[in-house]
């Protein structure tokens, strides 16, 4: 997944100044943006009133779009670093390429999972033929420092761990909820859960008080204690909360993001996390002379990087 503004702007992320110690309602809708040739995704993180929840920092929510007639999703090879990815899908195929040679059609219910550390390359793109609908999110994890130039890694799994009860199915994407832990590779405490209710179905989530959540109404709506979710928003709890009841009177799916809340200060510019300006600039330079992140061989010609903003970038805390 990439950040394809050809224009995009600093985001600071990091420090603690902004993070509500107490459970708190912060709704956000997403920002509509096109992702490669012909798809548009909403995106919910980072928003301007809300840069990271644990070490999550990017959101790009998509569909159901009928891709019966159009290409698809289509992202050239382009570069990360400092973070991994996270693919998840509702509905369609997602052929995943990356520098290391990995090659990997990814399904619904399956994590594709990029860990970018000191740097990769990858191209996603809709098979062909594929199915008619595509439907799913895009994340980004922040690395924490000691992690953040680990070698990278693809890891795709196709069974994860499902917590069922009457009238709902969570299933366990990252990290551990209710002693359900997922095979990802986490590099700081967190979770990611994928929620699916039943029409009128109820689920009391136990909740870890420390950490931060933030929840996304993917499809239908959802019912969170005084506040109603629909499709494409997002809402931010806060921390302190011990458990979080949802219901959906017409069946939902929704998915919940949390984790310990992120105190490093960093910066992300294009697909780069980094922690100064003198980072990005050579985390560009490598990409732009095709060194450090390799070559996604038989995927097309690669993404250039956009020029920089005029001045150094400096990390900052989680001020808006």
């Amino acid at each position: 997944m990439s950040n394809l503004d050809r224009t995009p702007g600093l985001t600071p992320l990091g420090g603690l100044t902004d993070v509500a110690i107490r459970p708190v309602h912060e709704l956000f809708a997403g920002r509509e943006v096109l992702l490669g040739e012909s798809t548009k995704v909403r995106r919910l993180l980072p928003n301007l009133g809300r840069r990271l929840v644990g070490p999550w920092c990017f959101v790009d929510h998509y569909g159901p779009d009928d891709i019966s007639t159009s290409p698809g999703m289509q992202v050239p090879p382009h570069p990360h670093c400092g973070l991994q990815t996270v693919s998840w899908l509702l509905a369609g195929e997602v052929h995943h390429q990356d520098s290391l040679g990995s090659d990997q059609l990814i399904s619904p219910g399956q994590l594709g999972l990029m860990t970018a550390g000191v740097g990769i390359a990858h191209a996603e793109r809709s098979p062909v033929p594929h199915p008619a609908l595509l439907h799913g999110v895009q994340l980004w994890v922040a690395l924490p420092d000691g992690s953040r130039t680990v070698a990278p890694a693809w890891d795709h799994h196709a069974m994860l761990p499902v917590l069922t009860e009457p009238g709902a199915r969570t299933t366990v994407i990252m990290g551990e909820l209710a002693g359900a832990v997922s095979p990802g590779r986490t590099y700081a405490p967190m979770v990611g859960a994928d929620v699916a209710l039943d029409a009128d179905g109820e689920v009391l989530l136990p909740l870890e008080p420390g950490f931060e959540y933030a929840l996304l109404a993917m499809s239908g709506s959802v019912a969170v204690e005084n506040a109603t979710l629909t499709v494409g928003s997002m809402l931010y709890l806060g921390c302190g909360r011990r458990d979080l009841r949802l219901h959906a009177p017409a069946g939902a799916r929704a998915l919940l993001l949390g984790g310990v809340p992120f105190e490093e200060r960093i910066l992300m510019w294009w697909n780069f996390l980094a922690r100064d300006h003198d980072e990005i600039e050579a985390a560009r330079a490598d990409w732009m002379n095709q060194e450090r992140f390799g070559v996604v061989r038989d995927a097309g010609a690669p993404l250039p990087a956009p020029p920089l903003p005029a001045g150094r970038l400096r990390p900052r805390g989680r001020e808006r």
